[in-house]
C-alpha cells in the first residue's frame, strides 16, 4: 500500500495549542491520550516547522498497488521508446542493407537497449532519485544536500535539508572531490548550469517527442494509400496532437490507466510479430547477440558506420523519460514494467523486423520497417494500433515536462504558475495548465514545419543522448559523494557508459545543421529562463532578508511620563521613536516565512507608516505539506507572541494540496483556532483575553498583505550594465507572474496591502 510520509507521531504530540474541531464542531486532539501543550510554547513551534520542512516526501508502494502503478506506468513511460520500431531501421539505412551491416545494427541496438536503458538507468540511474524526484535536477538537488554548493535562500529556512557526511565518513577521492567543489565557485556554477541544461533539453524533447510519434505513425497509412499527400498526413496528425493536448487535464494517473492496455497491446503485438518473422523468414539475425557483430559494422563501414549511430540512437530515444517520470511512480515500478514486459517485447521486435529487411526481395522494407513486416492479415490492425500507440507515446514526455518544471519552481528557477495535483494516492503526479497550452502549441508548429520523421529525427536524436552523457556525469558525482563508493569502483563504470554516450553524442552532433540545431536553441533559451529567475531570485531574497526584524529592533518600551510603570511602546529610533497606538479590531497579517522569531515584513511595514496596531494581531502563515489532506485536528499550530505585546498570535496553517483553505469567513475559523489554543491550556483560562480576542472580531477584521516593489539599484561599469539588463528582464517576469497568493478568495472589502521598496 502508499505510504504518505506523515507527521511523525511524536510530533503530533507536542504540538504547541495544537487542537482543532472535527467536521461537526466537537473539539478533539489527535488522541484522547495526548496532553496539549502551552500556546506560549515558541520552541516546540519551531521544532514542528522544522519537521515540516524537511520531512521526506517519498512515497513506497508494495503488493497490487505497486503493479496496478507499474502498469500505469507503462501507459505513459514507454510510449514513446515503444515506438521506436515505427521508424529506426529507415532513419539507420537509406538503400537495402546487407545481411552483416544489418545484423550489426541489430547488434547495436539490443546492447544499446541491455547498456544504457537496463542497466544504466534501470539499476543505476533510478536508484540516484532526490526524495522521490528523477531528472538531470534531481541529481543536482542531490548533490546540494551532501554538498555546500547553493546558495539558500535566507528568508526561507530548510529550502535545503542538508545531510552531509562527516569527514571521517567519506572516503579519501570523495574528500577531496567534495571539497573541490565547496570552494571553487566555478565548478559550483558549472553543476548548475549542467543540471539546468539537462532539464532544459528534457522539456526541449517535450516539444519534439509528439510531433516524431504521431508523424511516425500517420506516415505509415501511405502503405494502404500510397497516394496520401505530405499536407494530409500533417492535418491529421496535428488534429490528433491537439486532442491528446486536451485531454492532459484528467490527469497522469486516469491516462495511464486508459493508455496503459494500449501500450500493453502494442508491446505484445510486436513481440508477436518478431517472433514470427524469425522463424519464418531468417532467425540467423539473432546472432546479434554477440557484440562482435556491433564491433565488426562500425570498423567495416568507417565513417559512415559512426554516422549511422545518430539514426540507432533513436531505439532508445524516451529513455529519458524512465528518470524524469519518476516522481509519479516509482523506482520498482519502472524496473518492474521495463524488465517485465517492454524490454524483451522491443528486442524481438527489432529482431523480428531484420530477419523480414535481410530476406526481403522488393528491398523495400527497410523504408518503412515496422509496417512492412506485419504478419499478413494484420496491417490494418496494425495501422490502427500504432496510430494509438504513437498517441500514447507522447505522453511520456508531456508528463515529463510537467514533473520537471514543478521541481525547478520547488528550487526558484521559474516564475510560480499554476500546479493542479491530480491525484490524492500518488502525490506527486501533476498537471500544470499553461505550460500543457506552450506544449501543444511548439508540438504543432514543429510538426507543420518538419512536416516528416526523417528531418525530425535529426533534431531529436541530439536531445537524447545529451541528457544521457549529463546523467551518466552527474550519476557519478552522486556514487562517490552520497553513496561513498571508492573512486577504483565508479571510475571504470564512469569510463564505460561516457564511452558509450560520447560515440552517440559524437555521431549525432553531425546534425547539427540538418535540424538539431533548433532543439539546442530551444533548450538554450529554456536554460537562460531558469538562470535569469534564480540569479533575480537571489538577489531579491538578499534585499528581502534586509527587511526582516526581531521585535526588539522595531519597537522598544519606555515609562510613562509621571511615573507610572506602564510602560508605553515605541518605534525604536532608527524608525522615529513615535509612540504606537492602538486601533479598535483584528489584523490578519500574512507572513511569508512563518519563522516566529521575526516579524512579518507587512506588519513591520504597516506599524513603520502608522505607528498603529490593531488590538489583536494575528501573524498567519500558510504552510504546504506534500500531502492531498492535513486532519483538521493537526492543521494549526498556534503561539502566542510576547515581544511585542498582548494581543499577539502566530497562526501557521499546515495544509494539503487538496485542502481548501483560503476562502472567506477565513477571520472567523483562526479566531475560533486561537480560541480553542487558549482553552486547551491546564490551568485557569483568562476569560479576559478571550473576550478582547471576541470583541477585536466584531470591532473589525482586516487582512493585510505586503505589496513588494522592486527597484535595481544604480551603479557603473560595464559589469553594472550586463546586471542591470538582466535584473530587468527579471523584474519583468516578476510582474507578469504568477504570485503565491493568486489563489486567495477572502472578503476583498478587507483586504489592505502595504506598499514598500526593495533595491537589489
Amino acid at each position: 500500500m502508499a505510504e504518505a510520509e506523515a507527521i511523525e507521531p511524536d510530533l503530533r504530540v507536542r504540538f504547541a495549542g495544537h487542537v482543532g474541531a472535527d467536521q461537526s464542531g466537537e473539539e478533539k486532539s489527535s488522541s484522547a491520550s495526548e496532553k496539549p501543550l502551552d500556546i506560549d510554547d515558541e520552541e516546540n513551534a519551531r521544532r514542528i516547522a522544522d519537521h515540516d520542512l524537511n520531512q521526506s516526501h517519498k512515497q513506497r508502494y508494495s503488493g497490487v498497488v505497486l503493479l496496478w502503478l507499474a502498469f500505469q506506468s507503462t501507459g505513459v513511460i514507454y510510449g514513446d521508446i515503444g515506438t521506436s520500431p515505427l521508424y529506426v531501421y529507415s532513419s539507420t539505412f537509406t538503400s537495402q542493407p546487407s545481411w552483416e551491416d544489418l545484423v550489426g545494427a541489430l547488434s547495436i541496438i539490443i546492447w544499446s537497449l541491455t547498456l544504457i536503458v537496463t542497466v544504466k538507468y534501470c539499476f543505476v540511474v533510478l536508484s540516484a532519485d532526490d526524495d522521490g524526484q528523477g531528472g538531470t535536477f534531481a541529481l543536482y538537488s542531490l548533490l546540494a544536500r551532501y554538498t555546500h554548493i547553493v546558495k539558500e535562500n535566507p528568508v526561507t529556512n530548510g529550502m535545503v535539508r542538508m545531510e552531509r557526511y562527516q569527514t571521517n565518513e567519506m572516503k579519501p577521492a570523495g574528500r577531496d572531490l567534495r571539497s573541490f567543489l565547496e570552494k571553487s565557485s566555478t565548478s559550483k556554477l558549472l553543476l548548475r548550469v549542467v543540471g539546468i541544461i539537462g532539464i532544459s533539453l528534457v522539456m526541449a524533447d517535450g516539444v519534439l517527442t509528439p510531433a516524431q510519434s504521431v508523424l511516425g505513425a500517420i506516415q505509415g497509412i501511405r502503405v494502404a494509400n500510397p497516394d496520401l499527400g505530405t499536407s494530409a498526413v500533417v492535418g491529421i496528425s496535428i488534429a490528433i496532437l491537439i486532442l491528446l493536448f486536451f485531454v492532459q487535464p484528467f490527469g497522469t494517473s486516469k491516462l495511464g490507466t486508459v493508455f496503459a492496455p494500449i501500450v500493453t497491446i502494442w508491446l505484445l503485438f510486436n513481440l508477436c510479430a518478431g517472433i514470427y518473422n524469425l522463424a519464418v523468414f531468417d532467425y540467423t539475425v539473432l546472432k546479434a547477440f554477440s557484440p562482435y557483430f556491433a564491433f565488426t559494422y562500425l570498423i567495416r563501414n568507417g565513417h559512415d558506420g559512426w554516422k549511422s549511430l545518430g539514426g540507432l540512437l533513436l531505439a532508445f530515444t524516451g529513455v529519458e523519460a524512465l528518470f524524469a517520470d519518476l516522481g509519479a511512480f516509482s523506482k520498482r515500478a519502472v524496473q518492474i514494467s521495463w524488465l517485465g514486459l517492454t524490454y524483451p517485447c522491443l528486442i524481438f521486435a527489432y529482431a523480428g523486423q531484420a530477419a523480414f529487411i535481410s530476406m526481403d526481395a522488393d528491398e523495400t522494407a527497410y523504408s518503412n520497417p515496422f509496417f512492412y513486416t506485419v504478419p499478413p492479415g494484420t496491417l490494418y490492425f496494425s495501422l490502427v494500433l500504432a496510430i494509438l500507440a504513437a498517441i500514447v507515446a507522447s505522453q511520456a514526455m508531456i508528463t515529463s515536462s510537467f514533473q520537471l518544471l514543478s521541481q525547478v519552481m520547488r528550487m526558484s528557477y521559474f516564475p510560480h504558475i499554476k500546479v493542479i495535483h491530480t491525484s490524492h494516492q500518488f502525490h506527486d503526479q501533476v498537471y500544470i495548465p499553461l505550460a500543457n497550452w506552450l506544449l501543444m502549441i511548439g508540438t504543432v508548429i514543429v510538426t507543420a514545419v518538419y512536416n516528416n520523421t526523417t528531418s525530425l529525427g535529426n533534431a531529436y536524436g541530439v536531445c537524447v543522448i545529451l541528457v544521457t552523457l549529463i546523467t551518466t556525469c552527474m550519476v557519478s558525482l552522486v556514487a562517490i559523494l552520497v553513496w561513498r563508493f571508492p573512486l577504483y569502483l565508479v571510475l571504470p563504470v564512469f569510463l564505460v557508459f561516457v564511452a558509450l554516450d560520447g560515440a552517440y553524442t559524437s555521431a549525432v552532433l553531425t546534425k547539427v545543421p540538418e535540424g538539431a540545431w533548433f532543439t539546442l536553441l530551444l533548450a538554450a533559451i529554456l536554460c537562460s529562463i531558469f538562470i535569469l529567475w534564480r540569479y533575480g531570485k537571489e538577489q531579491q531574497w538578499s534585499a528581502e532578508s534586509l527587511g526582516r526584524l526581531p521585535p526588539a529592533s522595531l519597537i522598544t518600551a519606555t515609562p510613562a511620563s509621571g511615573g507610572n510603570t506602564v510602560a508605553v511602546p515605541r518605534l525604536s529610533s532608527a524608525f522615529g521613536g513615535a509612540p504606537i497606538s492602538t486601533v479598535e479590531g483584528l489584523g490578519i497579517f500574512f507572513d511569508k516565512t512563518g519563522d516566529v522569531g521575526l516579524l512579518p515584513v507587512a506588519f513591520t511595514q504597516f506599524l513603520i507608516k502608522f505607528a498603529a496596531r490593531p488590538r489583536v494581531l494575528i501573524f498567519f502563515h500558510m504552510r504546504p505539506l506534500p500531502v492531498p489532506f492535513v486532519p483538521l485536528s493537526e492543521r494549526y499550530v498556534i503561539t502566542r507572541s510576547h515581544a511585542i505585546g498582548t494581543g499577539c498570535y502566530t497562526v501557521a496553517l499546515r495544509h494539503g494540496y487538496a485542502d481548501d483553505i483560503i476562502r472567506p469567513g477565513l477571520a472567523r475559523e483562526l479566531v475560533a483556532q486561537v480560541e480553542l489554543a487558549i482553552t486547551a491550556r491546564h490551568r485557569d483560562v483568562d476569560t479576559a483575553e478571550l473576550a478582547a480576542l471576541r470583541a477585536a472580531c466584531e470591532a473589525q477584521t482586516v487582512y493585510v498583505l505586503g505589496k513588494e516593489t522592486m527597484r535595481i539599484k544604480r551603479a557603473k561599469g560595464v559589469g553594472a550594465v550586463a546586471r542591470r539588463a538582466l535584473l530587468g528582464l527579471f523584474l519583468w517576469l516578476r510582474e507578469n507572474s504568477r504570485t503565491k497568493l493568486a489563489d486567495l478568495d477572502i472578503d476583498a472589502d478587507r483586504l489592505i496591502e502595504v506598499g514598500f521598496v526593495k533595491e537589489i
